[in-house]
Formats: C-alpha cells, structure tokens, sequence
C-alpha cells in the first residue's frame, strides 16, 4: 500500500508519502523486465507552501535495480534533487549498467 501511494501524482500539501525518520527505502516490482534510461523525482515546490520550506523534500537517493528478489543489486545512480529547482527532476541512469548482467555492473 506504501509504495502504491508513493507513486500517486497529488503533490498537494499533506498528501505525501513521506519516510519515517531522514531515511527511507522502496523497492517497485515490475510485471516485466524493462532497460530504464532515468527516473523521475517529484515534490511540492516551495513557492505554493505558505513556508515555502521544503524540508520533507528528498536531498540524495539511491537507485539499483535487480532481475529477481534476493539477487545481487546492480547499481544505476546516485543522484542529488534540488530544492532550488523545478519541482520535477528527471536524473539519467547509468544506462550500460543497467543492461549488464548480474554481479557484473561496473561503479559500485
């Protein structure tokens, strides 16, 4: 239920899906093995908050993927959502690594 709610498209005050504490985790089974090229970050934009603080906002994430649970990760990317720009970041993929084979990424 968690991870469905993450991936809704209201980023209206209050209606976030937001970690417990200043880390967090997700994990999105596919019903199909796919090659992604980036992944996309959202969050409310600090000009329509009556603050105009965005401190719940993401700072650094993670992204690996993996063909079957309990398998090795492959990592994809680090990368770093500013605050300061648009409120949707669109961040590349490191996209030779992401059709690579387990266990045989190149970067970790």
């Amino acid at each position: 239920l968690a991870v469905l709610f993450c991936l809704q498209a209201d980023v209206t005050p209050g209606q976030c899906w937001a970690f417990q504490g200043s880390q967090g985790h997700v994990v999105i089974q596919l019903p199909a093995r796919i090659w992604p090229t980036a992944v996309t970050l959202q969050h409310i934009s600090k000009a329509v908050l009556p603050s105009g603080m965005v401190s719940s906002a993401p700072r650094e994430f993670t992204v690996s993927g993996v063909e079957k649970e309990g398998e090795e990760e492959t990592f994809l990317g680090t990368f770093t959502y500013d605050v300061e720009k648009e409120a949707i970041q669109t961040f590349p993929l490191k996209v030779e690594e992401a059709r690579v084979g387990k266990g045989q990424a190149q970067g970790r």
